[in-house]
């Protein structure tokens, strides 16, 4: 399993934008991602869980990566979480 850590920056949190880009980024391995912020957890594919995460500014999120191309897909993710 890879995972990584990020702490949220920007002012709106983690809206729209970002989780379509997100769950987009997701669907395009085999490999399972979870996205985990305050004792909540949602299948980085799925927008409206992502959404529900409720996640602002200074929350901390842990993305979980497991499967045959876990390396690949977390550091593709990875690239996602600066905004």
């Amino acid at each position: 399993m890879q995972s990584f850590v990020y702490r949220m920056r920007g002012v709106a949190g983690l809206h729209a934008r970002p989780v379509a880009q997100i769950a987009a980024e997701a669907m395009k391995w085999a490999s399972a991602a979870t996205v985990r912020a305050d004792g909540r957890s949602a299948d980085a594919r799925n927008l409206v869980a992502l959404m529900g995460l409720d996640a602002r500014q200074g929350c901390e999120l842990t993305v979980e990566v497991e499967g045959p191309d876990e390396e690949a897909a977390a550091k593709a993710l990875r690239a996602l979480f600066d905004f």
